[in-house]
């Protein structure tokens, strides 16, 4: 299969999937969103948005498109079904990566693109006469059903055959990744010191029986003796 990536394909492992029932407009928006990311990160990222329900960012494609508070005020949605069918596409390249005797864990998704493949008309409800003289009339909606394709590629960060902007947004998405790990780090750290230390809890004193109170006199006891 042909790939539209256009730099050295030697060092480049792809996967792909076509005749997608998706808009491709929203799956250029999560190749877009998961594109110079490693593996493992993109995945977890997806996994946010299919599970968790969190927002893509749409940088193209947004004309009267409602800006998202959890994206600080920028355009987005929730491509829930496109983000599953791009992490499927992941999934398959990160195998094909281990066939290849490749680690995936350590590659980067340096090429991510989605694009149309073909339109096709609706086809009207069996039985009706349509104003052409055939059986059947156009559907009342008057767009055709497009079809899409994901093209994935990964490759290692320090492959030769990148080109020098795709090693720099690769360089800033590694930096992010590790301020973010050694932020967790010192917050799991420093959780246990915050934590006041708990002292034993003592024991309850038990609860001793009283002794019944008698009321009245005392009656002396007498020994009869013989006389």
């Amino acid at each position: 299969m042909k790939y539209s990536y256009n730099l050295d394909k030697k060092e480049v492992v792809f996967a792909s999937s076509s005749d997608l029932n998706a808009s491709f407009k929203d799956l250029c928006a999560v190749c877009d969103f998961v594109r110079y990311r490693p593996l493992p990160a993109a995945l977890q990222m997806l996994d946010a948005v299919i599970k968790e329900g969190r927002p893509i960012e749409y940088k193209r494609h947004n004309k009267y498109m409602g800006s998202r508070h959890e994206l600080g005020g920028r355009k987005g949605r929730y491509p829930i079904k496109c983000a599953a069918m791009v992490k499927k596409v992941i999934v398959n390249v990160s195998a094909n990566a281990r066939s290849k005797g490749e680690d995936p864990d350590s590659m980067f998704i340096v090429h991510a693109a989605a694009n149309k493949t073909q339109e096709v008309p609706r086809s009207p409800p069996k039985g009706v006469r349509s104003i052409g003289g055939g059986y059947g009339y156009s559907s009342p909606r008057r767009s055709n059903i497009a079809f899409a394709k994901i093209e994935i590629g990964i490759a290692d960060k320090d492959a030769k055959s990148l080109g020098a902007g795709m090693k720099r947004a690769i360089k800033a998405t590694s930096k992010n990744t590790k301020i973010i790990k050694t932020q967790t780090q010192q917050s799991k750290k420093a959780s246990p010191k915050a934590q006041p230390k708990l002292q034993p809890a003592k024991p309850l004193p038990v609860p001793t029986a009283e002794k019944p109170k008698v009321t009245g006199t005392p009656q002396k006891e007498t020994n009869n003796k013989d006389t």
